[in-house]
């Protein structure tokens, strides 16, 4: 079938209903007046006449005025259908010449329809926000990967340079043989830790997946046992409030939240310094808290430093410095499971991290596994 447009229809359809209405109008008024007959009085010999002043006229020529005046009527009808939909579908097709660019690659494009406030600029309004959001996704993308290919090109790049420089020394005896395959090892080591922090971070940011009944004072628990001989070899002190904070998520990406914030509070300290880990639970739900000393972070590096490949100095040594992923993991888990993270600069040096999860559907279902579990043999 032909493809009409929607003006067409639009205008087809207000033809129709001024149509109809004159053929209702017609029957209603103009139809009765034609059974009006002609009488004849008793005992009068001749026709009977319908009195009154001047000359009228008669049904059949008021039948046949409003046939000709609903035939011009219709499409004058038409007309101002085709007109007054013109008008109205005018932020339409903005809305459609917008879209259109912008999927060809001008995301920077926006619709502004403006006044007057109806429906149509309240779609446009909304339009707009996406296609900001749309934007923005892209911009991290794009700077994402171009990051990601950086930090995955420079290992690469020192084990080439570190076995060409080997193998075309002739002097070479085992020894530096021996050394060049430990630096390899290293810089293979450093390729392995960013590849599974890439694959954490996709991980966190393709959502949850699975949710269960956990205890962060537990989880937290587990995560300072398997970090505390990393601690004690800088001189970090480690400290714990832990009570239990029930709340529903994926374990695996809660854990991997934890761990990234005590890495990143012992990695990015001083010597001599303290992490301070607490959970807790409060009405607004189960929170995890990680204080710790170190440098002066300005208030209006936080923001970036939740963003992939930010550090604190950009030009820090990233084999020594992590990688600029850890709260970039710690935000992604956290809009996951669409709890609230809060992040604070200490006046004395370093950060102080909140996480507030939502309270379980069922909050005693993680203490009643537990008690299974240490009663089981």
């Amino acid at each position: 079938m032909p493809r009409r447009s929607l003006r067409t229809r639009l205008a087809l359809f207000y033809a129709a209903g001024v149509l109809l209405a004159g053929i209702v109008v017609l029957a209603v008024v103009t139809l009765p007046l034609v059974g009006i007959q002609s009488t004849v009085p008793v005992h009068s010999p001749g026709p009977g006449t319908i009195t009154g002043t001047g000359h009228g006229i008669g049904p059949r020529q008021l039948l046949t005025g409003s046939a000709v005046a609903l035939a011009v009527l219709v499409p004058v009808a038409l007309a101002t259908g085709w007109f007054v939909a013109g008008r109205f579908l005018d932020p339409l097709r903005a809305i459609t010449a917008t879209a259109r660019a912008i999927s060809a690659g001008n995301l920077h494009q926006r619709l502004d329809l403006g006044e007057p406030a109806d429906e149509l600029t309240e779609l446009g309004g909304i339009l707009d926000d996406l296609f900001a959001r749309l934007q923005a996704s892209f911009d991290a993308h794009r700077h994402f990967v171009a990051n990601a290919s950086h930090e995955l090109r420079t290992p690469l790049a020192g084990l080439r340079t570190l076995l060409e420089v080997a193998l075309a020394d002739p002097d070479a005896d085992a020894e530096t043989l021996r050394a060049a395959c430990q630096e390899a090892l290293a810089l293979g080591g450093h390729q392995e830790r960013l590849v599974q922090a890439l694959l954490a971070l996709a991980t966190s940011e393709r959502g949850v997946t699975r949710r269960d009944t956990l205890d962060l004072a537990h989880i937290a628990r587990r995560v300072l046992a398997s970090r505390l001989g990393q601690a004690t070899e800088k001189g970090i002190a480690l400290a714990e409030d832990l009570t239990p904070a029930v709340t529903t998520g994926d374990p695996r990406l809660v854990e991997s939240l934890i761990a990234n914030l005590i890495e990143n509070a012992i990695r990015h300290n001083h010597p001599d310094g303290h992490v301070r880990i607490t959970t807790r639970t409060s009405g607004a739900g189960a929170t995890l808290t990680v204080t710790n000393s170190g440098p002066v972070v300005p208030d209006d590096q936080l923001q970036r430093l939740l963003q992939p490949f930010q550090r604190l100095v950009p030009d820090r040594d990233s084999r020594r410095d992590g990688y600029g992923l850890g709260l970039a993991i710690v935000n992604a888990v956290t809009r996951a499971h669409h709890a609230t993270l809060t992040t604070g600069a200490r006046p004395e040096g370093g950060l102080a991290i909140t996480v507030r999860f939502a309270h379980p559907a069922q909050p005693h279902s993680w203490h009643q596994r537990e008690r299974h579990a240490e009663r089981a043999p």
